[in-house]
């Protein structure tokens, strides 16, 4: 048919593929794509799917058949031709489920710099203020922004409680706008936030937990459909969202059905990047005398950092939408580029071979599968909705959301199950489950109020 199979070990897959561009798939999804003919292998650490039992197939470039479906175990070897289980392949399990939050009572900012594009800064103020349940301060920075409609649209945040607005006078740049942003934090962690981008449900908060989940962790970046190689499920990229879902219902999706390890890089990426102020205050700020208007300047802090022992990881779990090149456009945005690398080659000649060398890991292929068959169900499945857990009244339903009833009395089982409100009805717990939800930055309503989860956020009203 056009591909063999030589070997299945238990942990390591043999092939040989007479076409080029072969597609090996997993379940009926894409896992990795192999550009040359001949024997190729690929060795699985732990299961793609979460179940111990897999089915690979190898396909074309164009979706036709190699070679039959073989379905093996995760840890037993199998003989060519044998199947280890029959029937359907089974729904995507959790890998690992999200970290606890713990360490987490650092503050943290949320540095915003603007320059133009009014509407969808304005867009991107609004998600942040309408999905940001942590207690956060936004700092919201104008860097002499030449579009009019600016100025009188940033002034309509200033009321609100835990964001600041400062602006340039004249303008001095990406970075060193940032700088000002981190200054201004004190000693908090500090959120690097393109003006360009959108975030959606606990994105802050699935930040956090990641972030705390070891000491070496310096920086946690999003995934984006449009942010290079932070792009999934297709790096490099623009991978438009599944049609049959909004930005928001895609967003949950991830974040309720990822649920695998954290890949990491040599570099975060600075339109949606946490980075922890213990890291900060290892290695200082952003290089602006380098990279004044950005395009690089991540890169060296997060390669002086790894130099100071830190590493720099990917929340697979944490979807932000990126419009990019929306103050620069494509043209300056590429020469930028260039420059930026001219600048990390001649100070970190390794850097290269050490984004080669992660870039495809075998954490990161495994996000990439996942999303890829996420997006894939989206045909077929229901659209995620936010998570309710209802405290006192079993047989309650809440229109629009997916209701939990059962519960263990922690904040690291409201961060592993996604939910996003608690609604208690009987009283005699309410106090109990504000504490709770407070640790994890969960709402806390009283009976069947969504009304009122629509309007929580960290940074109070107008």
């Amino acid at each position: 048919m056009g591909a063999t199979w030589f070997n299945w070990d238990g942990r390591r897959l043999r092939w040989r593929s007479e076409k080029p561009n072969a597609q090996l798939c997993i379940d009926g999804v894409v896992f990795q794509r192999f550009p040359v003919a001949g024997e190729a292998e690929r060795e699985f650490d732990y299961s793609p799917t979460g179940n111990p039992g897999i089915s690979f197939s190898l396909h074309d470039e164009h979706g036709g058949e190699l070679a039959p479906a073989w379905r093996v175990c995760i840890g037993d070897a199998a003989s060519v031709g044998v199947d280890a289980w029959s029937g359907d392949a089974a729904s995507m399990r959790a890998i690992t489920h999200a970290s606890a939050p713990r360490g987490t009572d650092r503050p943290v900012v949320i540095v915003v710099p603007i320059f133009n594009a009014v509407a969808l800064s304005e867009r991107c103020i609004e998600a942040v203020l309408r999905w940001t349940s942590a207690p956060a301060r936004l700092v919201l920075i104008d860097d002499a922004s030449t579009e009019p409609d600016v100025a009188p649209m940033l002034t309509r945040y200033a009321s609100r409680s835990n964001v600041s607005i400062m602006r340039n006078t004249a303008n001095i740049g990406y970075t060193r706008s940032s700088n000002l942003g981190i200054a201004a934090a004190g000693d908090a962690d500090v959120v690097l936030l393109n003006s360009d981008t959108q975030v959606g449900p606990r994105w802050l908060d699935r930040f956090r937990a990641i972030a705390y989940a070891d000491e070496s962790i310096g920086t946690v970046t999003a995934v984006s459909d449009n942010a290079g190689a932070f792009t999934v499920p297709e790096l490099e990229r623009y991978c438009a969202i599944p049609s049959a879902w909004t930005l928001e219902q895609t967003q949950r999706a991830l974040l309720q059905r990822t649920a695998c390890p954290t890949p990491q890089l040599p570099t975060g990426n600075g339109f949606c990047m946490y980075i922890k102020r213990a890291m900060i205050d290892a290695v200082g700020t952003l290089d602006a005398d380098a990279f004044p208007f950005g395009y690089g300047e991540e890169n060296d802090l997060c390669q002086r950092a790894e130099r100071a022992g830190f590493r720099h990881v990917i929340a697979g779990d944490v979807l932000v939408a990126h419009a990019r090149s929306a103050s620069f456009g494509d043209a300056r945005r590429a020469a930028l580029g260039a420059q930026g690398m001219a600048v990390l080659r001649q100070r970190y000649p390794d850097y290269e071979d050490k984004v080669g060398a992660t870039l495809f890991s075998f954490d990161r292929r495994v996000l990439d599968y996942r999303v890829r068959r996420i997006y894939a169900d989206s045909v077929k499945s229901i659209a995620p909705q936010p998570r309710v857990l209802v405290i006192g009244s079993r047989g309650t339903a809440i229109d629009g959301f997916e209701t939990f009833t059962d519960a263990v009395e922690d904040a690291s089982w409201l961060v592993d199950q996604a939910i996003e409100l608690i609604c208690v009805f009987d009283e005699s717990r309410l106090a109990r489950w504000r504490t709770i939800g407070l640790a994890a930055a969960v709402p806390v309503v009283t009976g069947a109020l969504p009304g009122a989860w629509n309007s929580a956020s960290a940074f109070g009203s107008t």
